[in-house]
């Protein structure tokens, strides 16, 4: 068994080892056809549930065939152009080669006697994304899972510098006094961190956006105001720059203006537009996110790395002092003034993967125009997916796309109940899906059901999307057809 273990001695195994599985990885990606094989929970499961794990193939080629059976063969394939569904993107070549090298090696980010030059490399990284944002000298950050994690992170801290005494605040007596104030289109994990950080349910204020998706500042002055009055205190404002559902910016400027006049910790969910900080086109729809006290990145959804990469940057690089703990055994209080680089003292997690290493290697070998260029690619062809929907009367689109995402919805050309459409597009979202032709989002918008693409593959064409709106079309006509003739 012991030859198995990846050392001096297993060199060769291993290079023959990984060589073969690239292999298969290889044939599958330049066979790919559609994006989805169209598989079914039912279908899969029997074949994953009769395998018999006590039992091993002893053979690496005999688990690359099973492997083939069980995941390679069905995986969604995010590297096809007709996959326009989530926040998933292709992944470069350079971030991929980072995360070979990264899993191997095995470096834990924790301390420094577990990584050496990766805490370095992440320190450097960090530092460089700081400056892309404009935070000033002071800034810092750590790399996280994702963007969940990292606005629990920038919650965690706004609600510890809430507290009386902090930063020269007056501060909250309680946690039931605290609020988040953040748009009805903002992101999921601000309700989910709220609850774990012992939060009731009141502590986060949904506000109303305007026709464009984005937070209206009238309301949060409103909301603030009201706050003021009524002796609650807002331990932050969330602002998102990429929402998931349109892609909309929040007005940075003006909300940042309030938190100031307020002193009100304000975050920016830029997980998803994050790209536009290597954009050479769009930057400038970020003004505003310098003036952040914390910012969420995730690398890999606009940056196109692998999963997963993300980081949180804070402007007061001593906020993440509410993050640390000492351990004798880990990270003693010597080492802080014996200057011992640390990165557990910054982070949530203990053993945390050397992930800033595919967004160095995908810099050192692309460049950040590079990767802003790829961004700004599918930006353009959502501009241009924008313009096909607004001339097609088979659909009714929400919102213009700030990055690269159309929100849209198929309108029978015979009025028809809402609730009947409503069950055409879904109808027809998981029917495509079962037909492995291509692969969609949902959502809903004023309480109806839209279908969804989000575009984050340069590959894709407007040829692409055309062809996809007219599967789209097709599906929902044909149950609108059926269901006209059950009622008759």
């Amino acid at each position: 068994m012991r030859s198995h273990l990846l050392n001096d001695l297993t060199a060769e195994h291993y290079r023959r080892s990984v060589t073969e599985g690239v292999e298969r990885v290889a044939a599958h990606l330049a066979a790919t056809e559609r994006p989805f094989t169209g598989v079914t929970p039912d279908a899969l499961a029997p074949r994953i549930d009769g395998i018999d794990l006590d039992r091993p193939l002893h053979d690496t080629a005999a688990v690359l065939d099973e492997l083939e059976e069980v995941y390679l063969r069905d995986a969604v394939r995010f590297h096809h152009p007709r996959y326009v569904a989530h926040l998933n993107c292709p992944v470069v070549i350079p971030a991929v080669l980072g995360e070979a090298v990264l899993s191997a090696v095995n470096s834990s980010l924790d301390t420094w006697d577990q990584s050496a030059g990766a805490t370095l490399v992440e320190r450097r990284l960090v530092d460089w994304t700081a400056s892309r944002i404009g935070l000033g000298p002071d800034a810092d950050g750590v790399f996280t899972s994702g963007g969940t994690q990292s606005n629990l992170q920038a919650l965690l801290l706004a609600r510890e510098e809430a507290k009386p005494g902090q930063a020269g605040r007056t501060g909250a007596d309680s946690l039931a006094g605290l609020r988040i104030l953040v748009s009805e289109a903002g992101h999921f994990s601000v309700r989910k961190a709220a609850k774990l950080l012992g939060l009731g349910p009141e502590s986060v204020v949904s506000l109303p956006v305007d026709r464009d998706r984005r937070m209206r500042t009238v309301a949060l002055a409103h909301e603030l105001e009201r706050c003021r009055r009524e002796g609650l205190f807002p331990m932050a404002v969330v602002a998102t720059a990429g929402t998931t559902d349109f892609g909309s910016i929040d007005p940075l400027p003006e909300i940042a203006e309030l938190c100031e006049r307020y002193g009100v910790w304000l975050h920016v969910d830029a997980a998803y537009g994050c790209g536009l900080l290597v954009s050479p086109t769009r930057r400038h729809l970020l003004a505003g996110i310098e003036r952040a006290d914390s910012v969420t990145v995730d690398y890999h959804k606009s940056f196109f790395q692998p999963v997963s990469s993300s980081a949180l940057l804070v402007r007061d690089a001593s906020t993440l002092r509410h993050a640390t703990y000492h351990a004798d055994y880990l990270n003693p209080r010597r080492a802080v003034s014996e200057r011992i680089p640390n990165q557990v003292d910054k982070s949530l997690q203990t053993t945390r993967r050397f992930d800033a290493l595919k967004l160095w290697t995908t810099l050192r070998v692309m460049g950040a125009d590079g990767i802003g260029r790829l961004f700004d690619e599918v930006c353009d062809l959502a501009a241009e997916g924008w313009r096909m929907l607004t001339a097609d009367p088979r659909f009714d689109v929400v919102v213009e796309p700030a990055l690269s995402t159309l929100v849209f919805r198929h309108v029978p050309a015979a009025p028809t109940d809402p609730a009947e459409t409503d069950r055409a597009n879904l109808y027809a979202r998981e029917a495509l899906f079962a037909s492995g032709a291509a692969v969609v989002a949902g959502t809903r918008v004023g309480g109806r059901h839209h279908l969804k693409f989000t575009l984050l593959n340069p590959e894709t064409t407007a040829a692409d999307l055309a062809a996809v709106l007219d599967l789209i079309a097709g599906h929902a006509e044909q149950y609108l057809g059926e269901s006209l003739d059950r009622a008759s």
